[in-house]
C-alpha cells in the first residue's frame, strides 16, 4: 500500500502531465517570442499572458493562504460529491440562459483584463472548495461574461497553466521527494500517459464545443455525484 504522501505526488505529477500537454498543443499561440508572429502579433501574445496572470492572482493568493484549512476542513468525499452536482446544475441553468444569446467576446485575444480578473475570481473557487473543477468554474464564469464556448475553454486552459505548475511546485517542496527508484518510475509513467491522454482529450474537447453545449457535461457531473454520495452513504 503507498504511502498519503505518495499518493499525493502521484496526483501532482498527473497534473503536471496534463498542463505539459496544454502548453504543447498551444505552444505557438503562447510564445511571443514565435519569428512567425508579426510585431503586432508578438505584442497581442504578451498582452494575453498579462491577462493569464491577472486571471491567476485570485487562486494563487488564495491557494496559499488557505490550503491548510481547506486540506483539514473540506477535503472529504462528501463535499466533493456535493460540488459534483451543484456545479452540474449550474452548467445546465447557464447553458440554458444563453441560449439563443450571441456571445459577446468570440476569441481569447477580445477577452479584456477586467473579464479576466472576474474569471480568476471563479477560479478562487475551485482553489478553496474541493470538487469544485477548476475548469469547470472558470468555464461558467466565462460563459457568463459573455465569452464564447471555445474562447472560455481556451482561456481556462491558459489559466491552468501558472496554477498547476505553482500547486505542483508547493506540493513537491513539502513532499520531500523521498519515494525510491521504483517510486519515481511509478511517477514518470503516470505523468507521461496523463500527458499523451490529455494531448487528445483536449483536443476532442474543442472539437466537440464547436457543434454541442455543455449542458452532457452538466449531466455526467450530476450522475457521478449523486454515485458518489451513495457510495459513501452504504458503504462507509
Amino acid at each position: 500500500k503507498q504511502s498519503e504522501a505518495f499518493t499525493n505526488m502521484f496526483n501532482v505529477v498527473i497534473q503536471f502531465g496534463s498542463i505539459l500537454a496544454v502548453v504543447v498543443i498551444y505552444f505557438h499561440k503562447l510564445n511571443p517570442f514565435s519569428p512567425t508572429k508579426t510585431e503586432k502579433q508578438k505584442k497581442m501574445t504578451i498582452q494575453l499572458w498579462i491577462k493569464v496572470v491577472i486571471g491567476t492572482i485570485p487562486a494563487l493568493i488564495g491557494g496559499v493562504l488557505l490550503n491548510d484549512l481547506i486540506e483539514s476542513k473540506l477535503s472529504n468525499a462528501y463535499v466533493v460529491a456535493l460540488m459534483l452536482i451543484v456545479y452540474g446544475i449550474l452548467f445546465i441553468i447557464v447553458e440554458t440562459w444563453n441560449k439563443g444569446r450571441k456571445p459577446a467576446i468570440t476569441s481569447v485575444t477580445e477577452i479584456g483584463y477586467d473579464t479576466a480578473l472576474i474569471i480568476g475570481i471563479f477560479q478562487l473557487l475551485a482553489a478553496v472548495v474541493p470538487g469544485t473543477s477548476r475548469s469547470g468554474a472558470t468555464i461558467i464564469g466565462a460563459l457568463l461574461l459573455g465569452v464564447a464556448r471555445g474562447a472560455a475553454a481556451e482561456f481556462t486552459f491558459y489559466l491552468a497553466i501558472p496554477v498547476m505548475f505553482g500547486a505542483s511546485l508547493l506540493k513537491i517542496i513539502k513532499s520531500g521527494l523521498s519515494f525510491g527508484a521504483m517510486g519515481y518510475v511509478t511517477l514518470l509513467v503516470g505523468m507521461l500517459v496523463a500527458f499523451v491522454v490529455s494531448l487528445f482529450v483536449i483536443r476532442y474537447l474543442m472539437s466537440y464545443i464547436r457543434k454541442h453545449d455543455f449542458k452532457a457535461f452538466g449531466y455526467y457531473r450530476i450522475v457521478l455525484g449523486v454515485v458518489v454520495l451513495v457510495y459513501f452513504f452504504l458503504f462507509k
